[in-house]
């Protein structure tokens, strides 16, 4: 196989057969209209103004836009958005509004709209999203050519940009990651896109079938319905569930959406790899609607399925177990796997397809609820999540998702309400909705279920990932969540904290040999992180007009170094040169374009690819403050140094 980009860009979704393949020098980021006092006035979307434009996405280094997202009153001004790659001062793309969906690339299912309903008055409002790749390799500014501000009727600005960032453009079998030019061929993914419900991965070679007819689970019972030695790996599960309409309706075969559990073991772990409930491992946990994406769903015979690639090298089990108090009927239960080795799946360079520990049902009052918490390193591919307020008519769905990565404490990626997650807009009014990426279930205030796709924005993650949302719009609504995550994964963490530095504290300037240059003296700031919750943070750092120097430890097998800075995002477009040994990083710069002045605390990060890093215990990291937008120096608290492993 020739992965033409390393596996980036494209060729993410191009290889849905791939999702286990471990991926180094990726992060994932977004930036989007999040309300910066942490409430809900989340419809305003602006980095600065530049020219007759107004920038809202802005990064430097390589990367590949995945999915964009913006919602608009259909009576307002149309906006068009244009896109700057690598410093070009000339769009190199651009599309209207209501382009979306029928302008190449950007075409339907990759690309669309939604169309709200009129809501109270309220609507409609028009949802347009992609999930169309756009590489690039030294840098991508987008822009509107309007400003998007405002939650009054012909107003609105809510939208949001996730991405990957790339450590390096290090080339792979030969090639590296190409710009965006709109003339790539997405005809591979497009057909597959359009194919949902059918299994999305190439055919392999000596597949088979283990299937099983007429299965009753009584309660409490426990039915193995798969089962190998050795190596090999499941390609897909199917299901079809057993009972009339009448039995069903009557409850006589139970609900096998909460009462049957999946619980699958690789290579004989202790902890099972995969345990839920079927519902929410066929994405219905409600079950009011079926609905389905390109990875698993419900189709409209009833009939479930997943086929999320599951490799294994020592064995696999998969049981079926009934923790209701009902029995429950399955008319059949089909495995699909590739014995033996597959040349797809090398031991080393994959991860075991897992979900984490089911969330069921519960609530956290005041403070998010933690869907999921993974420990090691891996990547989530899917999460899946359902809502209960107490009574109807209560709007539920206004609760940003915010996702912690690796102990950073401010979110990697965060949305303008659950909806604005799974790419739809003002809620769930209108269930059931699905694209092959996303959908949700329920009814239009509550309860309702939401699952979502990464099929190419995977999250990577090399220590943790968190997955929370809020409870309302700033956690001031009782609600029970339930929900699951899906990753591939190893146990082993992905990278080791080396070295912290305290700027501001003598004694650790002293050992880390710290050198300002135009410093413009110490301060001291105390605010709130925008994770959600208000608690209030003092430090003192310093700001930089100049440069600062300062030496850190690391492991000398390093596969490259992640710096961790906690800075004051008072000011926005924070920019520095990064030199290692008094080298510089060519990659990209240290930069930051977002601003927050009521929640200033932010951690950012920079990843220094390891060829400036590989070998050595010891850096000397210089930081040159560049001047940009209303930026006056470089400001910084705190420094966490990883070795990446």
């Amino acid at each position: 196989m020739k992965a033409s980009v390393g596996l980036r860009g494209l060729a993410n979704l191009e290889r849905f057969d791939l999702l286990p393949q471990m991926r180094e020098g990726v992060r994932v980021l977004y930036e989007g209209s999040i309300d910066k006092r942490g409430f809900n006035a989340d419809w305003d979307w602006w980095l600065y103004r530049e020219g007759g434009e107004w920038v809202i996405f802005d990064a430097e280094g390589p990367g590949c836009l995945y999915n964009f997202v913006q919602h608009r009153y259909p009576d307002s001004e149309e906006p068009t958005f244009r896109f700057y790659f690598d410093g070009e001062e000339t769009p190199r793309f651009e599309i209207r509004h209501s382009e979306f969906g029928s302008k190449a690339p950007f075409v339907s299912p990759l690309a669309d709209a939604y169309l709200g309903p009129e809501d109270g008055g309220r609507g409609p409002i028009r949802v347009v999203r992609s999930f169309v790749p756009m590489a690039f390799e030294r840098s991508c500014r987008i822009t509107s050519d309007i400003r998007l501000k405002g939650a009054a009727k012909g107003d609105g600005g809510w939208g949001h940009v996730v991405y990957h960032a790339y450590t390096d453009n290090r080339p792979e079998n030969g090639e590296s990651i190409r710009t965006f030019t709109g003339e790539e061929d997405y005809g591979r993914v497009l057909e597959m896109w359009r194919g949902v419900g059918s299994d999305p991965k190439p055919a392999a070679n000596g597949e088979q079938v283990a299937a099983l007819e007429h299965l009753s689970l009584a309660p409490g019972e426990t039915v193995r319905v798969f089962e190998a030695d050795g190596a090999g790996s499941v390609s897909a599960i199917e299901m079809k569930i057993g009972g009339t309409a009448e039995e069903a309706e009557a409850g006589r075969d139970g609900n096998w959406r909460s009462d049957i559990w999946i619980r699958a073991v690789w290579d004989g772990h202790e902890r099972p790899d995969v345990y839920g409930p079927l519902g929410v491992f066929f994405a219905n946990e409600l079950g009011e609607n079926p609905v389905g994406l390109l990875s698993h769903g419900q189709r409209e015979d009833g009939s479930g399925y997943c086929y999320f690639p599951m490799p294994y090298w020592n064995g696999a089990s998969i049981e079926l177990v009934n923790r209701g108090s009902a029995s429950t009927a399955i008319e059949r239960w089909e495995t699909k796997f590739v014995p033996g080795e597959d040349a797809r799946y090398k031991q080393e360079e994959s991860g075991y397809f897992r979900t984490s520990d089911y969330y069921g049902g519960k609530a956290s009052p005041g403070s998010d609820s933690v869907i999921g918490r993974i420990e090691g390193r891996g990547h989530l591919v899917a999460g899946h999540v359902t809502a209960f307020a107490r009574r109807p008519g209560v709007i539920s769905c206004e609760g940003d998702v915010r996702v912690h990565i690796d102990g950073n404490v401010t979110p990697q990626v965060e949305s303008d309400g659950s909806e604005s997650w799974v790419c739809y807009g003002w809620g769930f009014p209108t269930p059931p909705e699905q694209n092959p990426s996303s959908a949700y279930d329920g009814q239009p205030d509550n309860p309702w279920s939401m699952v979502r796709l990464c099929a190419g924005d995977w999250y990577p993650f090399r220590r943790e990932l968190v997955f929370g949302i809020e409870s309302g719009e700033f956690n001031n609504q009782y609600l029970r969540h339930s929900g699951i995550l899906f990753y591939y994964g190893l146990d082993e963490p992905g990278m080791e904290l080396s070295d912290e530095f305290d700027v501001g504290d003598l004694a650790s300037e002293g050992i880390h040999e710290y050198r300002p240059q135009g410093d413009l003296g110490p301060y001291t700031l105390e605010s709130t992180y925008e994770d959600g919750s208000n608690r209030r943070l003092t430090d003192t750092g310093r700001e930089i007009e100049g440069a600062s120097e300062f030496s850190v430890s690391v492991r000398p097998d390093n596969r490259g170094v992640r710096l961790r800075r906690r800075s004051d995002q008072v000011t926005g477009r924070q920019r520095a040169n990064v030199y290692v040994d008094g080298r510089l990083v060519e990659e990209r710069s240290w930069y930051v374009a977002d601003r927050n002045p009521y929640r200033r605390w932010l951690e950012d990060e920079f990843e220094i690819p390891a060829a400036y890093t590989a070998g050595k215990s010891d850096l000397r990291i210089k930081l040159e403050y560049v001047q940009d937008g209303e930026t006056r120096g470089w400001n910084e608290f705190y420094y966490w140094v990883y070795s990446i492993l």
